[in-house]
């Protein structure tokens, strides 16, 4: 192969790369900019303003939504962080038949559609009597969280060396410590990728807290889609960016951590 039809072959991928890219985001970056339009309208520029994000600040319904939005994807990422690490480390010791039995089925829920799940707790807090509301969005957000955890933990624990464990208990520490003080430093960035992919899931998730949230409660995504349904006002652009970026800047937190860390060895 020519040095030549290297080159072409190489400007066409990257013309493939920036079609995708603008195809992925043009519609993100169009939001944003409305966002700061003085005009409420789509086709027109009016001029730079923040008064979409003064009125999405000053509004009680948004701030309600995003105070709960936040409580409940920061205590269903811990709590799914801590169930899905002990989980990793009991899949982890069983003999490889039924860790590959266990595994299997910890990766239906990631496959189940979303509807399927939201319908099926929505079903189960019924049939047991559960009122709909915070507690049964909590209970479904560490539920559909946990495969996650388990998925970033398992990688690292199969990583570790399983003689330095029986080491530090052969030199007489307890299993508990032995654990804290050799295995969970080594699986410390699965357990925080864990984490910060289980709040990123719960920020952004939508239908399952729809069919389990009940009457008197919004997150973020619930509320956006009640306000679309009356029509878009400016504000829910500007809702919409800065839920965006958050998850943005976690996605990018992630990334950097998992590259920055075979540099570090």
């Amino acid at each position: 192969m020519t040095k030549g039809t290297q080159t072409l072959r190489k400007i066409i991928s990257d013309f493939y790369m920036v079609i995708i890219l603008v195809f992925l985001y043009a519609p993100i970056f169009t939001m944003m900019v409305l966002s700061f339009n003085r005009s409420k309208s789509r086709t027109q520029w009016g001029g730079f303003t923040l008064d979409w994000y003064v009125q999405m600040f000053d509004s009680r319904p948004i701030m309600s939504a995003l105070y709960t939005t936040l409580l409940i994807a920061f205590v269903s990422a811990l709590a799914a962080t801590i169930i899905g690490t002990a989980a990793s480390v009991a899949i982890n010791n069983m003999r490889a038949l039924p860790r590959i039995v266990i595994m299997g089925i910890t990766n239906i829920p990631m496959l189940n559609a979303d509807i399927v799940t939201g319908i099926s707790l929505m079903l189960a807090f019924i049939a047991f009597g559960i009122s709909l509301g915070f507690q049964t969005v909590l209970i479904s957000h560490i539920t559909f969280n946990i495969p996650y955890v388990i998925l970033s933990v398992m990688p690292k624990l199969k990583q570790t060396d399983r003689t330095t464990y029986e080491a530090a208990l052969d030199l007489g520490a307890t299993p508990v410590r032995a654990f804290f003080k050799v295995v969970f430093p080594d699986i410390m960035p699965g357990v925080l990728s864990g984490f910060l992919l289980a709040f990123t899931m719960s920020l952004d998730d939508f239908i399952i807290t729809h069919f389990t949230k009940g009457a008197g409660i919004n997150t973020l995504s619930t509320l956006i889609y009640s306000e679309v349904r009356r029509g878009i006002r400016p504000s829910m652009y500007a809702l919409s960016t800065v839920i965006f970026l958050t998850v943005l800047i976690l996605l990018l937190i992630v990334n950097f951590r998992s590259a920055k860390k075979p540099d570090d060895h």
